[in-house]
């Protein structure tokens, strides 16, 4: 088989193409293309979700990188995807590994890599990876077991989960939250989010065990796999709800009366109160699927706005080259200046919690408030499994061909990422997933709502 790495790592099915065999050839590749970093000698983490074998997968992709002689902190226990990355940079070490393959459905597992700077490792960067795993064949593994490997050394347990729990504390002013009172629930779908807030601020728990069946669901923060938190917030006694996903990267939030809100509003809110409240300074980085309501803020605010690719390595690349505020995407990650270039589900949730502490308002009211400002926009995606890699494209082609959706004119198309056609009160984005076998098609509109139109025609047209 062929490893690919997607928008965000490699991602198999357990037992299928995710093997033992598999991730030692990976693991092998990465150690052998980064030989030569300059901060190889500092060694490299790997950390590791609550999916099934996780632990055991990360022992394995440890026990490949320390018989190449590369000195591996394995974290003791289960972590989020950040917590790599804040290792990775805090410790100077060469990089980081994560396996998970964050909201993925339970029959998959991943390989994550995080560069020095605690970001998503680049494009560019990955290739090396990946021309190293062409000549795998030839790949020659050492002999030394787990447990010699740790007795000589060259595998350390490091407390992962203590040291981000402790940055947590400093760079959050989680008293305010305390004296605020602000009653939160967090549900932390099963994946390994769990425990990271504990003793930190007052929440009440969803979800809160190790279930590598994550419940028969995907541990995926879309509305659909969310009906637990919104009957909870609903009972009417807290001011917020937060969801993180699998490796607890990514975030949803919920308003006090349990109604979700999209992650275009959470990234417009979070913008606001770093310009308004924190008084931050900085560029604007969004994904190429995200609303237009974000660049209608950056304009009122001057601010310097990029629009990059799908996959939070291009977010991650431009944060770490410019002085950045704020990169988000459209599925829920948000990296956040004087933190990391990269996303962080928990971290944000503090953010949001912190928000509302400061601002002493309901999650309503603001979001009222930025609706009266700016106007309604109206977002949503629909996602589209199909038969093969060759029907994606097909239908790729077929979007740049249309002259209108739902009886509105094609203004212009953007091919940066899949098909953008472009309206005068919205647009329409069809592009291929980069971690599942699935067509993802997107779209917002201004002032009035024609989203399920837009959806309802492309689907006709394409005849799904």
């Amino acid at each position: 088989m062929v490893i690919k790495f997607g928008t965000d790592g490699w991602r198999a099915v357990i037992a299928d193409e995710y093997t033992f065999e598999n991730l030692r050839k990976i693991s092998k590749a990465t150690a052998v293309a980064f030989e030569k970093h300059a901060k190889i000698s500092n060694g490299i983490v790997i950390g590791y979700d609550t999916r099934f074998l996780s632990e055991e997968f990360a022992q394995c992709a440890a026990e490949v990188f320390a018989n190449h002689g590369i000195k591996v902190f394995l974290t003791d226990t289960f972590v989020t995807t950040p917590t790599v990355s804040l290792l990775s940079r805090d410790k100077n070490l060469a990089y980081g590994v994560m396996i998970t393959s964050s909201h993925n459905p339970a029959k998959y597992n991943g390989f994550k890599l995080k560069d020095e700077f605690g970001g998503s490792m680049g494009t560019s960067q990955l290739s090396f990876v990946e021309k190293e795993l062409e000549r795998s064949d030839k790949f020659v593994y050492g002999n030394k077991g787990f447990e010699d490997l740790v007795k000589n050394h060259m595998i350390e347990l490091i407390a992962g989960k203590e040291y981000y729990r402790n940055t947590l504390k400093e760079k959050i002013d989680t008293e305010t939250i305390s004296n605020s009172g602000v009653k939160i629930v967090y549900d932390a779908m099963y994946g390994s989010g769990q425990s990271m807030m504990d003793g930190i601020i007052n929440f009440k728990p969803l979800r809160n065990e190790v279930n590598p069946s994550f419940g028969g669901s995907s541990p995926e923060p879309v509305l659909k796999n969310l009906s637990m938190i919104s009957e909870e917030l609903k009972k009417g006694s807290y001011d917020i709800g937060i969801v993180t996903d699998g490796d607890a990267d990514r975030i949803a939030i919920f308003d006090e009366n349990g109604n979700f809100i999209d992650a275009q509003k959470t990234f417009a809110l979070l913008l606001m109160y770093l310009i308004e409240e924190k008084k931050m300074t900085g560029g604007v980085v969004r994904g190429f699927s995200s609303s237009e309501l974000i660049k209608k803020i950056c304009d009122e605010y001057e601010l310097k706005l990029h629009t990059v690719a799908i996959g939070f390595k291009y977010i991650s690349e431009l944060m770490i080259k410019e002085d950045i505020l704020i990169g988000a995407e459209e599925s829920g990650g948000i990296g956040l200046k004087n933190h990391l270039p990269e996303r962080d589900g928990i971290f944000n949730g503090m953010m949001f919690s912190e928000m509302l502490a400061v601002r002493k308002k309901k999650m309503s009211d603001l979001i009222t408030e930025i609706e009266e400002k700016y106007g309604k926009y109206f977002y949503k995606r629909i996602d589209q499994h199909l038969s093969s890699n060759d029907q994606k494209a097909e239908l790729i082609n077929i979007a740049s061909s249309l002259k209108e959706v739902a009886g509105l004119e094609v203004k212009s198309i953007d091919s940066l990422d899949g098909c953008k056609l472009i309206f005068n009160s919205g647009w329409l984005l069809v592009r291929a997933s980069g971690t599942e076998p699935l067509l993802r098609i997107y779209t917002e509109t201004f002032d009035t709502d024609l989203t399920n139109e837009i959806l309802s025609d492309i689907k006709r047209k394409f005849k799904l």
